[in-house]
């Protein structure tokens, strides 16, 4: 049996019209058209047979699997791998009977209606994602595109930026590049166009209110515990950023923050390096609520959470962790262990330990597996009568291990 040829053709509002001669010529001349209704309606007549998005991207892909040894025609936007369609098709039928051909993406053609170099722009998409990814990258001078959801995401994104402290930041909105264009652009706290066309490009020059008490948090671990809202069970700024140095967030990979508390240690993971995954652990339904806040807040919505006890939860959990961090419960009873037989081989393992027999633990479970066992002391400076002494805060006693 033969496969389709699948070719994805990125397209403009101008239609045909602004492809090169060859490509036009291919898209003319395909058997099989597939594509949203705004795509395929800018190819006119032919006897084509079209297959659109109406049933989902899977139904799709099923029928255009059927089109053996014919030429399937995929319509995109723009650039079809920058938060494209063309993801999607490859990872259905292998990038080895994908051709790919780009046409100048919205982020481009934003970058050259702002004179706003690519390089110098955080390109972000809200499409189908939660508008809190956002926060993430709200720091006086950033400059964002944000593709939007539709009409009325520009006034929900200025709504947001005015709430974080960002109200002076110049919003400007480019609908319909290449083709009928539009553009409006005013302050997030003075915003008042209500809903823009559908098709639009956000760009947001961020600017902070001079009276906000904290506009922007670094994304450097180690960040404030005012950063979060938490009832105690947090692990201090200063062991965190150990923590986080030792658990070294990677690309792609994924952390389990087993008894997670405020959810810091996965949301710094996320924050450090945004396309890692993280899953945080905790067996409070109240505390579980302020993990999901916290991660909105800081900009990493996409944290998972579980409520329930560990290890017993750990059964049919997934995806398999490259770092796992348990910040209590090291007395649990095959916790350690568990954490340790869950980790892919090469994962990192961090524990803290605070008491004397969880600290004995630590040092027990050292002896079986290796790894680092450090201390780490913490001391602040505060006012005793009208002088100033060291108040130490406890000890911690941590256990990095890496499984081979």
């Amino acid at each position: 049996m033969t496969a389709p040829k699948i070719t994805v053709v990125g397209i403009g509002e101008d239609g045909l019209d602004g492809l090169a001669p060859a490509t036009r010529k291919l898209v003319e001349g395909a058997d099989v058209l597939v594509g949203g209704a705004r795509h395929l309606s800018k190819v006119s007549g032919g006897k084509k047979q079209r297959i659109d998005w109406k049933d989902g991207f899977d139904a799709a892909f099923d029928e255009m699997a059927k089109k053996t040894g014919k030429q399937v025609v995929v319509l995109a936007s723009g650039d079809p791998l920058n938060f494209g369609v063309g993801k999607n098709v490859i990872a259905r039928f292998g990038v080895d009977a994908v051709t790919v051909l780009p046409a100048p993406g919205a982020f481009s053609l934003a970058a050259a209606r702002m004179g706003w170099p690519l390089a110098d722009v955080e390109c972000l998409t809200v499409h189908g994602r939660d508008l809190e990814t956002i926060n993430l990258y709200l720091v006086p001078g950033q400059k964002i595109f944000i593709l939007s959801w539709d009409g009325e995401t520009p006034g929900k994104v200025a709504g947001l930026l005015t709430s974080r402290g960002f109200g002076p930041s110049k919003i400007v909105v480019l609908s319909n590049m290449g083709g009928d264009e539009t553009r409006v652009e005013a302050t997030a706290h003075a915003w008042g166009q209500g809903a823009c066309p559908d098709l639009n490009v956000i760009a947001i020059n961020c600017a902070a209110s001079p009276d906000a008490d904290q506009a922007a948090w670094s994304r450097v671990p180690g960040l404030s515990e005012d950063a979060y809202e938490h009832d105690g069970q947090i692990t201090k700024r200063h062991v965190r950023a150990a923590t986080l140095a030792r658990l070294a967030p990677m690309p792609g990979q994924v952390l389990w923050d087993v008894g997670a508390g405020s959810g810091a240690i996965g949301i710094e993971w996320l924050r450090a390096q945004p396309s890692s995954s993280a899953i945080a652990i905790e067996r409070d339904k109240g505390r579980c609520k302020v993990i999901a806040r916290n991660a909105g807040n800081l900009g990493v919505p996409g944290l998972t959470i579980i409520e329930g006890a560990a290890p017993d939860v750990f059964d049919g959990l997934t995806p398999q962790p490259d770092a796992v961090f348990l910040g209590g419960g090291v007395f649990v009873e095959g916790l350690l262990e568990a954490c340790w037989k869950a980790l892919s081989p090469g994962g990192r393992l961090v524990a803290n330990a605070v008491t004397v027999e969880s600290q004995k633990r630590l040092l027990s479970y050292r002896n079986e597996i290796g790894g680092d066992l450090t201390r780490l002391s913490v001391a602040h400076a505060g006012p005793v009568g009208g002088l100033q002494a060291f108040t130490s805060l406890k000890d911690i006693i941590q256990l990095a291990a890496v499984k081979k």
